[in-house]
């Protein structure tokens, strides 16, 4: 049981809203969306694991080789960089946000989320954003292991043919054909089942199905508890 001590110490703190969910779920566009609407700073937890990804590649582009330490050690380059409304990950001081998105990084980079090293790294960084400021951190473990004792959890779900059919909206910029969702549904249940050590929503989490809402309904609920949490102190 938490103490009244610990209770207090954890109220006096910025607040972080952690939001969680399985792959293609919104985690990060609704982050987004939410930080803007509080007037926080976001996190993308995920631009991390992508970033060590990316800073590995550019040392050994054959993934086969890679160790745990290799990742870590390329790590190094990484840096987060505060923004106006967010924190950008950087490599070598840089800007790479193309080279993070890019299809080797998305390939390789589930790989990369399993290295605990390297988990404990992207932790321990999201957590230093977090110190200074109220955030809106979005990832597969926020509520559970990065942020056990913020006081906004929500776990985001959603139908994996309309996970699908987000994502490709988005990456195709049009309406994809039945083939083409049933394509990526395929992918999302495999990318599921690799990350699933990691998506586990914490016991004291607002779980929200987003597959019938529009975003903007789930930003307002998340907003809600956010506001909420405020206003009890």
């Amino acid at each position: 049981m938490t103490s009244p001590v610990s209770d207090s110490a954890e109220r006096r703190r910025p607040l972080v809203v952690a939001i969680d969910g399985p792959a293609a779920s919104g985690k990060s566009s609704t982050a987004k969306w939410v930080a803007r609407e509080l007037g926080f700073r976001h996190v993308d937890s995920g631009a991390l694991y992508r970033a060590a990804t990316a800073a590995m590649l550019r040392r050994e582009p054959e993934s086969a080789r890679w160790t745990e330490a290799g990742v870590l050690a390329a790590a190094a380059a990484v840096s987060l960089e505060p923004g106006e409304t967010t924190f950008h990950a950087h490599l070598d001081g840089t800007a790479a946000e193309e080279e993070l998105r890019g299809g080797e990084v998305t390939s390789r980079v589930s790989l990369v989320a399993k290295m605990p090293a390297i988990r404990g790294w992207v932790n321990e960084m999201v957590r230093q954003a977090a110190e200074g400021s109220p955030v809106v951190v979005d990832g597969r473990d926020m509520g559970t292991a990065v942020f056990p004792k913020a006081r906004v959890k929500v776990f985001l779900v959603a139908d994996p043919f309309e996970r699908a059919r987000r994502r490709l909206i988005q990456r195709l910029e049009r309406h994809p054909s039945d083939d083409e969702v049933a394509e990526e549904v395929d992918a999302l249940v495999q990318r599921d089942a690799k990350d699933e050590a990691q998506t586990v929503q914490a016991a004291d989490a607002v779980l929200i199905d987003t597959t019938y809402l529009t975003q903007e309904e789930q930003v307002d609920r998340i907003v809600s508890l956010a506001k909420r949490a405020q206003r009890q102190g």
